[in-house]
């Protein structure tokens, strides 16, 4: 606060004047201490002549571009030279070490003290010399600033002018004051906020303080009082020492006999069970070694017996598909008995399993989800390319059980709470394992229709539709019948399932009047409650992927998008697989006739249950992009066998099963996602865009 002070009392008119003033005060204040804080004895200097500064006259005012705030000249040499010899003079008498300044009858104790004391003086007059310089340069800059407001105010023609000018130089002279105090007003808040924060820090601490005081408080006096009962004890029992019958020395002498016997009897049965504990922790150790051997063959005995039986898959496969070839080829007699061997080959399992009590096939009759892993065609050859083709699944799922199967349930189990990411990502698209899908499909399904799911909905709906009946009913019941008749939960009379499936679709057809069912949602709901087993999840399943994932009017009466979506895999086949689409269209092969089902349905009729599922898992995840990905991988992993027909009417009887003759998962899945790409996102609306503006056209 001085500061600013002291430049309000400068003068800028006569900045020289004013400079020599405040020279002088400080100097004089200097001497003032100099003689009251002298060392006892000294004289106080006479000889200091005061300091002659030439005092420049101010110039006229009125005189534009003579203003005394100019930048400074340079000082006259003779000037320099007299300043020079007053400074000296200065020293000599502040200094009285030297010459004549300090007596010789001093002791040396008075000299160091006389010599501390001006050390002292000298750094006050060096701090009074560092602010005299900032005074100055602020000074000056306040000057220059009035040197140019006063060339301004000169220069103007008109009084209104020099008035504005004036004006305008208060203004910005109230608004840097305003600044000023803004700032120190912003400071005072801190330091206040500040301040309060310790406040409260100070607060807490104190009744932390107040409470752990207590507590002692409360520790001391409980302490006290078990002293006081213990003094009173010992007290008690001093005043009123317990009456005991003196022992006679004989029985004392007996009873320290026996207890020392008894110690000799203790010390030898430790003894005993130490050497026993020893022994038996080294049988232990010896157990655990040869459990542990054990294991590791029993373990090695596994994967050798899978891979064997995964070989011997290969081989029953390798005999059915030559006894196949054999049969097409032969005639007669050998016709007759290559049919034998095949039904021979077909049913043997199931004899020597019955005769000799073991298993000796490792495929069995339905999967894990019902469906019958060689349905019952009536055609042999069918029939004979569905053991073939099971076969090979069971080979391929015991060869990449320990190398893919394992690892991945494993990171499955160690994955917590479930959240968007690209890890999940990765692992969607490698498959869910069985004992996670219910939960992982649940959070899939919940993630699409948070915003539609109201509590109570689907009973609300089933209410709805036992009031009145739905038009769609009759639809419903026909298709009950056909829902997958490959599985034993549809097929089987005491089953719950087509009841579960009739509310689901009857719910559904409530939710949605504007599609109200069309055929193709049963299977989709029959997968559903297949993995989830329970109604309302099925039921929210089915609202996720026909109101969420496919685009609007997939399923309407007229099936726009489905239609849109088989001209973009046309085209996406043209770009992915030209050999194979240049080949199909030399033979005049259409593909809509067999895609079309596969997106409608998901490729729940055509791809088996293993293979199916995995694809839903990424269906349900990222959406309509994975149909066109595994529709094109599907036709990749049959490329070479397709573009080896070279009729029409093979090709086509070639496509009505060729999804089933799929029984590598990973290669399948591999193909989809790394050999199918680049494939974004983008390209596919543009093309879905296109298509459907020229389809609304010709509709």
């Amino acid at each position: 606060p001085a500061m600013p002070l002291a430049l309000q009392n400068i003068s800028l008119k006569h900045l020289g004047t004013e400079i020599q003033n405040t020279m002088y005060n400080i100097r004089g204040n200097r001497q003032a201490q100099g003689i009251g804080h002298g060392p006892p004895g000294e004289d106080p200097p006479g000889s200091v002549e005061p300091q002659r500064v030439e005092q420049p006259l101010p110039s006229d005012p009125g005189t534009p571009g003579k203003d005394p705030a100019d930048s400074p000249k340079p000082t006259p040499k003779s000037s320099l030279t007299a300043n020079l010899i007053q400074k000296a003079k200065r020293q000599n008498t502040t200094f009285p070490l030297f010459a004549e300044g300090l007596t010789r009858t001093r002791t040396a104790q008075e000299k160091v003290l006389a010599l501390e004391q001006q050390v002292l003086m000298l750094t006050k007059e060096l701090k009074s010399q560092k602010e005299l310089v900032r005074i100055l340069h602020k000074a000056l800059e306040a000057a220059q600033q009035e040197k140019r407001a006063s060339s301004a105010y000169l220069a103007a023609a008109e009084d209104k002018d020099r008035l504005e000018l004036v004006r305008h130089k208060l203004v910005r002279h109230k608004v840097r004051q305003i600044a000023e105090l803004s700032r120190q007003v912003e400071a005072l808040e801190q330091e206040r906020e500040s301040l309060a924060h310790t406040a409260s820090l100070r607060e807490q601490q104190l009744q932390e303080l107040q409470r752990h005081v207590q507590l002692l408080m409360e520790k001391n006096q409980a302490k006290q009082q078990v002293i006081c009962k213990l003094s009173e004890q010992v007290t008690r029992d001093f005043m009123q020492p317990p009456s005991q019958t003196p022992v006679p020395p004989e029985v004392a002498d007996r009873d320290f006999l026996s207890q020392q016997e008894k110690m000799e009897h203790l010390k030898d049965d430790m003894e005993a069970y130490r050497t026993q504990n020893r022994f038996l922790n080294s049988e232990i150790h010896q157990v655990t070694k040869i459990w542990r051997r054990v294991a590791e063959k029993e373990k090695a005995l596994l994967m050798k017996c899978a891979y064997l039986q995964a070989k011997n898959c290969q081989v029953e496969s390798k005999y059915l598909a030559g006894l196949q070839r054999l049969q097409e080829a032969a005639e007669g007699e050998c016709a007759e008995l290559l049919r034998q061997l095949i039904q021979e080959a077909l049913q043997c399992e199931a004899r020597e399993a019955l005769a000799e009590g073991v298993e000796l096939s490792p495929v069995s009759e339905y999967d894990e989800y019902g469906f019958l892993t060689v349905p019952n065609y009536e055609m042999e050859d069918l029939k004979l390319l569905a053991k073939i083709q099971a076969l090979e699944v069971h080979s391929h799922y015991l060869l990449a059980h320990e190398a893919v199967e394992r690892p991945l349930r494993e990171r499955w189990a160690a994955l917590g709470d479930l959240a968007p990411s690209a890890e999940l990502k990765q692992l969607l698209r490698a498959g869910v394992p069985r004992e996670h899908r219910p939960r992982v499909w649940k959070w899939l399904i919940h993630l699409r229709v948070r915003h539609l799911q109201i509590p109570g909905r689907y009973q609300a709906l089933l209410s709805q539709g036992q009031v009145r009946k739905h038009p769609a009913a009759r639809q419903i019941e026909l298709d009950l019948n056909r829902t997958f008749p490959n599985n034993k939960h549809f097929t089987c009379p005491t089953s719950s399932f087509p009841d579960k499936l009739r509310r689901v679709l009857l719910a559904f057809s409530w939710q949605n009047p504007t599609i109200g069912y069309c055929q193709g949602l049963n299977r989709l709901a029959a997968i559903a409650l297949l993995v989830l087993e329970e109604e309302e999840s099925a039921f929210w399943c089915l609202v996720a992927i026909v109101e969420t994932i496919m685009p609007p009017d997939y399923y309407s009466k007229t099936l726009t998008s489905s239609q849109v979506d088989q001209r973009v895999l046309q085209d996406l086949l043209l770009e992915k697989l030209p050999r194979l689409m240049a080949h199909l269209g030399q033979h005049r092969v259409d593909l809509s006739f067999l895609t079309f089902n596969w997106f409608l349905v998901v490729f729940s009729d055509s791809l088996i249950s293993n293979i199916l599922l995995r694809v839903w898992d990424a269906f349900l995840y990222e959406g309509t992009k994975v149909i066109f990905r595994y529709a094109l991988a599907i036709f990749k992993y049959n490329e070479e066998e397709i573009l080896r027909l070279q009729d029409a009417l093979e090709i086509y009887q070639y496509l009505r099963f060729f999804t089933k003759t799929i029984c590598n998962s990973q290669k399948l899945m591999h193909i989809a996602f790394n050999d199918m790409n680049p494939f974004p996102m983008k390209q596919l609306q543009q093309l879905r865009t296109a298509h459907r503006e020229r389809l609304e056209a010709e509709l």
